[in-house]
């Protein structure tokens, strides 16, 4: 099977949630099967086999599974991205747009040292208002973001653009059309 097959198979659309009109991408399904999830870690890591990357950055919360399987994987550490008021230490913080408004997002701020060379992973990026606000979070604090990496793509609401706007590549596994 394909990759595209394996993530098409693996991952389950649920119409209109969380409102009418949204196709929901979901990929619980995916983090289930043990095979379609070890193939789509390895998928997102193989570019930077046999590079020094120190930090892996996982947004709340699927960053945070795919970003603990890449991190073991690369011999990284790993680094979480929560929503404001979560992380129990000194924080950095920043606000974000949302396509419903405004939101802010921390990471602790012992968590990236200057120059570290650190990959964002989140499970999808759509309008990229999330990813976006991470990856200027992590340039803020002085890390070099070589790569965003996503398993879905919704390229019809622009974020992939966002992010290369940044400076920074975007890798992601299947594209879906609409929203």
């Amino acid at each position: 099977m394909t990759l595209h097959e394996t993530l098409q198979t693996a991952i389950r659309t649920i119409p209109d949630y969380p409102k009418p009109g949204i196709m929901f991408r979901d990929i619980t399904t995916l983090l289930g099967d043990a095979s379609a999830f070890r193939r789509s870690v390895d998928e997102l890591v193989h570019p930077y086999a046999g590079t020094k990357i120190d930090k892996i950055a996982g947004v709340e919360a699927r960053g945070f599974i795919l970003g603990g399987a890449m991190s073991h994987q690369l011999s990284a550490g790993f680094v979480p991205i929560r929503k404001k008021g979560k992380l129990p230490h000194e924080t950095v913080r920043i606000a974000y747009s949302l396509e419903y408004g405004v939101d802010e997002m921390e990471v602790h701020k012992d968590a990236v040292s200057p120059g570290e060379k650190v990959i964002l992973v989140d499970d999808l990026i759509a309008t990229g208002g999330t990813a976006e606000g991470a990856v200027k979070l992590l340039q803020q604090m002085g890390a070099d973001v070589v790569a965003a990496c996503f398993v879905i793509d919704l390229p019809d609401l622009g974020g992939r653009a966002k992010i290369e706007a940044l400076g920074v590549p975007v890798r992601t596994l299947i594209e879906f059309e609409g929203g």
